[in-house]
């Protein structure tokens, strides 16, 4: 029985690994090659390095893995997020390198409008966290735009209704940015046109717009998903142009909204934050001018009444002037009488020197100043060869004992004087070189000699220094020969 039992084993085909998992494979690809999973996301953390988005449904009871390949990833409309619940469409399929199956998805789609409500708040406290939101980013719309540019759908009804209204209140320059405003592309589309828009040069062929608008019209919140999505907030909140959003009815709330620096309840309502109306600033203007008139007008008046009140409160120019014309008379009166005065006070003083100012009383005067120029100059005559004759004794005193000091009386009694070739005085015999050229001064005349042969340096004995009582009595005595 036993031997019966393993012969039947041996009969048994053989399956190798990769065999049994090829026909694991293609059981499970046939069973399944379109299905539709309803679960949790889990372990996402964005797409990988190669482009791929590995991560997991789950519910309460059980755990697939999901992959969704790169190119599908790119096209998706909702991209998965953790703890999103939502509904993936794709076909399940086996990995052989670790036996496992997974799912991989085509398509995913957020699991009703809970889940979708759940995952923009969600987005909503992540973008606010990051001050994307704050009051202090809003700008504030300029009053009179020059051109406007506009982001919607070049052929849905909003446009026109913004144009019309423009056209209405005050017209102005406007360019359309066209963009899809629903579908996979459209949240890309939306930020590349705010993002143009600000790149445009402040001078260049396409005139930068002052203000920009984006508008849609309503929709259900998959409708105006576009407009929830990351890169369309960063753009709006990074425009440095002032933005409007007009997205939807005044019930629709997307998260442009919060970024934009204003949001219009409707695209029309977006058109009349733009601009005002025409007619009401040509009114306005016109009331002010009227109002600037008449308040001139008025002015003018006060300041006439009361320059009449003012003149008519001061004096006459005659009561202005009859004292200080008083005043005048007086001092010209004084004035007659002070010169007369004065005359007879020179009058009576010249009167009183008169008398020595006569011919007789002059030539006495000269005759004495005369003698007097005599008589000093008898006396100066003397004093002066006297002093003469002091100064020449001196002098001549002075020029012997020069003569007696000078070298040259040294010379007459057969000394000489000795110098080197420039001229410097040789005091030693040990100062020279052997060989070298000397001058020797007689008194009667100069000879040229070279040395033969001198005598070794000897050290000169220090010289005690002379005290300075010494010093000052020798130069005494040098001053009083002077």
């Amino acid at each position: 029985m036993e031997e019966q039992t393993g012969a039947q084993a041996s009969n048994a085909h053989e399956f190798t690994v990769s065999e049994i998992s090829q026909s694991v494979k293609r059981t499970i690809e046939d069973q399944f090659g379109h299905v539709r999973i309803r679960g949790e996301v889990t372990g996402y953390r964005g797409p990988h390095s190669s482009g791929h988005a590995y991560f997991a449904l789950k519910d309460e009871k059980a755990r697939i893995e999901a992959v969704i390949w790169r190119g599908k990833f790119s096209r998706l409309r909702i991209k998965p997020e953790e703890g999103m619940e939502v509904i993936a469409t794709g076909k399940l399929t086996t990995y052989p390198g670790s036996s496992k199956y997974q799912l991989v998805i085509d398509d995913i789609e957020p699991a009703g409008a809970g889940a979708l409500m759940a995952l923009l708040e969600q987005r909503r406290k992540q973008l606010a966290a990051e001050g994307l939101f704050d009051a202090g980013r809003k700008q504030e719309l300029p009053y009179l735009p020059q051109t406007i540019g506009v982001i919607t759908s070049p052929t849905g009804a909003v446009i026109r209704d913004i144009l019309h209204r423009l056209d209405d209140r005050f017209p102005t320059h406007v360019i359309v940015w066209p963009v899809r405003v629903q579908g996979e592309t459209c949240g890309p589309e939306v930020a590349n046109a705010i993002n143009g828009f600000n790149a445009l040069p402040a001078d260049g062929p396409i005139k930068r717009p002052d203000l920009l608008i984006v508008a849609r019209g309503g929709g259900s919140i998959e409708d105006l998903w576009g407009f929830n999505e990351e890169e369309v907030v960063r753009a709006a909140a990074a425009s440095t142009i002032p933005l409007i959003s007009a997205v939807g009815h005044e019930t629709d709330i997307t998260l442009i909204d919060y970024a934009a620096d204003k949001r219009a309840p409707t695209p029309t309502g977006a058109a009349e934050m733009a601009v005002p109306v025409k007619s009401e600033l040509i009114n306005y203007v016109l009331d002010q001018g009227t109002r600037l008139r008449a308040a001139q007008a008025r002015n003018i008046a006060t300041a006439k009444d009361r320059l009449r009140a003012v003149s008519a409160a001061l004096p006459k120019a005659q009561d202005l002037t009859n004292v200080p014309r008083q005043r005048f008379d007086m001092a010209t009166m004084r004035l007659g009488n002070a010169l007369n005065q004065f005359v007879d006070r020179k009058r009576a003083s010249y009167s009183q020197i008169s008398a020595r100012l006569s011919p007789h009383g002059l030539r006495q005067k000269q005759q004495n100043f005369s003698g007097q120029l005599q008589s000093l100059s008898a006396r100066l005559r003397p004093a002066a060869l006297a002093t003469f004759e002091r100064k020449q004794t001196k002098i001549e005193n002075l020029g012997k004992l020069l003569d007696s000091l000078s070298h040259k009386k040294a010379l007459e009694r057969g000394f000489a004087l000795v110098t080197d070739a420039e001229g410097n005085l040789v005091r030693s015999a040990t100062t020279p070189e052997k060989g070298e050229g000397l001058n020797v001064q007689f008194a009667d005349g100069d000879l040229g000699v070279i040395v033969a042969d001198a005598p070794p340096a000897k050290a000169k004995p220090k010289s005690k220094p002379k005290p300075k009582a010494d010093a000052e009595e020798k130069e005494q005595k040098q001053k009083s020969l002077f």
